[in-house]
């Protein structure tokens, strides 16, 4: 029997019900700007639909001329939950959402095993959200793929860079990162704290500090791997929680970014 990671918050940041989850989804991608764009990168937030999820939208809408071409994702997001040293991949042969199932590709990982900086850690991927409520979006865009899921601990961004090097592939593969901005700043300090944040994504200008962005290790080690293969980032929406769904005490920062080859 394959090993299958479950949904952990299906019901909670986004509906556990699929026809509700796919009208829902559908309606966000709906919504979206439309873009032009060929993305190889995407930054996504990862909170609550009702919170984050026009801001998500707005990237996975912006995969309408590559969808078809995307066979593998390589998804990478923040520890939440446990601390851990270095990138864990889950021990699972799928991960499941009320969509159905997305396999995941064992090759790629077995491709990582010799990096130090790699681990397996069933732990860290079982209650984990920052992966999993990318999950609904990928599968109503893209259909079949394949996921590399990796959650990040304690890392540079060198070691997530390398990591990223060996999976980089070419127009098959997507990659994503998934990170919220500040937290529970007060409205107009997180607009200008994260418009700062923002402005050093556009330049590929590393270090961003964890309290700029709670991915701030991953969104590290994909500017250095953007900025090696000449890849352009892409502004789609900046918003936070005051603007979509909460009050403006003490908000948490949203952006969706993609980055094109030349």
């Amino acid at each position: 029997m394959p090993a299958v990671r479950h949904p952990a918050v299906a019901g909670l940041f986004y509906p556990g019900e699929p026809n509700v989850l796919s009208r829902d989804v559908r309606a966000l991608l709906a919504a979206a700007s439309p873009c032009s764009l060929t993305p190889k990168a995407l930054i996504v937030p990862h909170a609550g639909y009702i919170y984050s999820g026009a801001i998500a939208a707005s990237a996975y809408a912006a995969l309408g001329a590559v969808a078809a071409h995307i066979r593998r994702v390589v998804l990478l997001g923040p520890a939440h939950r446990i601390a851990i040293r270095g990138l864990a991949l889950p021990d699972a042969d799928t991960f499941a959402t009320p969509l159905g199932n997305v396999p995941l590709d064992k090759a790629a990982a077995q491709s990582l095993a010799h990096l130090p900086q790699v681990l397996l850690s069933p732990e860290a991927h079982a209650q984990e959200h920052a992966l999993e409520v990318q999950l609904p979006f990928l599968q109503t865009v893209l259909g079949n793929f394949s996921l590399l899921p990796l959650v990040v601990g304690m890392a540079t961004a060198e070691e997530v860079a390398e990591v990223l090097e060996l999976l980089w592939g070419g127009d098959e593969t997507l990659i994503v990162i998934s990170s919220d901005l500040s937290h529970y700043l007060s409205y107009h300090i997180a607009k200008k704290v994260d418009t700062a944040t923002v402005q050093h994504v556009l330049r590929l200008e590393p270090p961003i500090e964890h309290e700029q962005a709670c991915g701030a290790t991953p969104i590290n080690g994909l500017l250095l791997a953007a900025s090696r293969h000449r890849l352009t980032p892409h502004l789609l929406d900046l918003r936070n929680s005051g603007d979509t769904a909460g009050s403006h005490d003490g908000v948490v920062g949203y952006a969706a970014f993609a980055f094109t080859a030349p």
